[in-house]
């Protein structure tokens, strides 16, 4: 396939972002390389044409923030809310992503290799999120509609506030959010899980789902109670 090339030590971030935002669709080469990112921020964000773009190295902030269609591929870490508020495509992180991975995320795939910082998928609409290893506290927190993956473990409050997503942990939770609860694992939980597991890649598909625990919401915090005192 053939390939155009960008280097962030010679091009700047706007540039980049002014060709994959409205030069490309007249391209013949839907592949775009990134390299010498060097921690640079809004790479390839708001993204709204299917072509494939790979990073060779690690980004900043909002990498591949707000994508449509593109598949955005990160072959190192990546800062604060990578893929947030995607709405579809596939963004894959093959290192560390840090704070509010996938946050907001209205529909796609996001797969992180590595571990998630704090805030992982927060107030999530209906995108889907593989993580191959831990996540920080405060993950899936309002998250309304989607699915989380954790093939490691989970921080403190999972799941805080959760509405209709679904977590699926496989290692220890160190705590649970407000109105967040365990459930029992039905078939289509391990035929989705599976199929999430499948699309992440080979290395995420030798987990089998039944070791998979499932979170979700205990609904309590859908009406307000006025005599709670705050307490649910």
């Amino acid at each position: 396939m053939e390939s155009i090339k960008f280097d962030l030590q010679t091009t700047s971030v706007r540039e980049i972002n002014k060709f994959l935002h409205h030069e490309i669709a007249n391209s013949t080469a839907p592949k775009i390389t990134i390299e010498n990112p060097d921690g640079a921020h809004n790479i390839a964000a708001g993204l709204n044409v299917k072509c494939q773009v790979e990073i060779r190295g690690h980004v900043g902030y909002y990498a591949a923030g707000m994508n449509q269609h593109a598949s955005v591929l990160v072959d190192g870490n990546a800062g604060t809310g990578v893929a947030e508020n995607m709405m579809s495509g596939l963004v894959h992180v093959r290192g560390f992503a840090s704070n509010s991975a996938g946050a907001s995320a209205h529909g796609g795939l996001l797969i992180i290799d590595g571990d998630a910082g704090l805030r992982c998928g927060i107030s999530l609409k209906g995108g889907d999120i593989v993580v191959g290893g831990s996540v920080g506290s405060f993950s899936a927190f309002m998250a309304q509609a989607g699915r989380i993956v954790i093939c490691g473990n989970a921080g403190d409050a999972l799941g805080d506030s959760l509405y209709e997503a679904v977590v699926y942990v496989k290692g220890h939770i160190k705590s649970l959010g407000a109105d967040a609860r365990v459930e029992d694992m039905t078939v289509d939980d391990h035929q989705a899980l599976e199929s999430l597991l499948n699309q992440a890649g080979a290395s995420f598909s030798t987990h089998r789902p039944s070791d998979f625990k499932r979170i979700a919401s205990a609904r309590s915090l859908y009406h307000w109670n006025a005599d709670a005192n705050q307490e649910y």
